[in-house]
């Protein structure tokens, strides 16, 4: 291995992401095009989904440091792996790993999406003010300014409506439940190579198991296989444990290295050290 050697697609896969990154902050500053909402890829039943949006968002990343630490691993450890399994297996196995890691988050989202939905079913089938009202106070998240103005604007203009006519404000109730859903389930955008990283660091560990890495964080020197599988219980934990405000992908993650390791395995490659 040549740790300072950058392999074909490690360099066009930096690239790329490079540039998707440019792009986004261009269109978003000179046409108001927001490439990550149209490129990142949302649940499935969201509006604003799109198949597409399983591949790109593999190539979107939200801020400088979430490019430049994927872009590091990628040529750390992607190198290493393009060398042993070759370009074209490398960059099926990037794409496997990218796509597998988004299928993954799709069923993760949705659970965690389940609670909302149901609420707003049972809102729907049965609009009368106490439903509301429990909807109100225990189900609502706020996960945006537009989304606050929504559930204000509607309180405001229901209990105005409410007393003189029951009809309109069943309706605007119906209407509200419908796009608070609708902005809830959209304001859940996945980006980024993470997924696909994940898988190349499971393939370097399956392939160099024993060799000896240095961390950043303690600066000590493990062996790959070990570091691979505290990385995997981490987001094991992670994703079980996660809360609201953690913004990490940790079901994606897991994903890229499920899909990475049925990959391999069907390959058969085998370690080198």
């Amino acid at each position: 291995m040549g740790p300072m050697r950058m392999t074909p697609v490690v360099k066009n896969l930096l690239i790329i992401n490079v540039l998707f990154f440019a792009a986004t902050i261009v269109m978003q500053r000179s046409l108001g095009l927001d490439l990550e909402n149209l490129l990142g890829l949302h649940y499935v039943r969201a509006s604003d989904f799109g198949f597409w949006q399983l591949v790109t968002f593999v190539f979107m990343h939200a801020n400088v440091s979430h490019l430049f630490f994927n872009m590091f691993a990628l040529w750390m450890f992607g190198t290493a792996v393009e060398e042993a399994v070759g370009t074209k297996r490398f960059m099926a196995y990037y794409m496997a790993c990218g796509i597998g890691s988004g299928i993954i988050q799709e069923i993760a989202v949705g659970i965690d999406l389940r609670p909302i939905i149901a609420a707003v079913d049972t809102l729907l089938s049965d609009t009368t003010t106490a439903n509301i009202q429990e909807f109100l106070s225990t189900t609502i998240r706020i996960v945006s300014i537009e989304s606050q103005q929504l559930v204000d604007t509607f309180i405001k203009e229901y209990n105005g409506t409410v007393g003189s006519d029951p009809m309109a404000a069943e309706v605007m109730a119906r209407e509200f439940a419908i796009k608070y859903q609708d902005m809830y389930i959209n304001a859940n955008v996945t980006v980024g190579a993470s997924g696909a990283v994940f898988g190349i660091l499971l393939a370097f560990g399956m392939i160099y198991p024993n060799l000896r890495i240095m961390l950043l964080f303690p600066p000590i020197p493990m062996k790959a296989k070990w570091f691979v599988l505290v990385y995997g219980l981490l987001e094991l934990f992670g994703g079980i444990h996660g809360s609201d405000y953690d913004n990490v992908a940790h079901w994606a993650h897991l994903g890229g290295m499920l899909f990475g390791f049925l990959l391999l395995r069907m390959w058969g490659v085998r370690r080198l050290n």
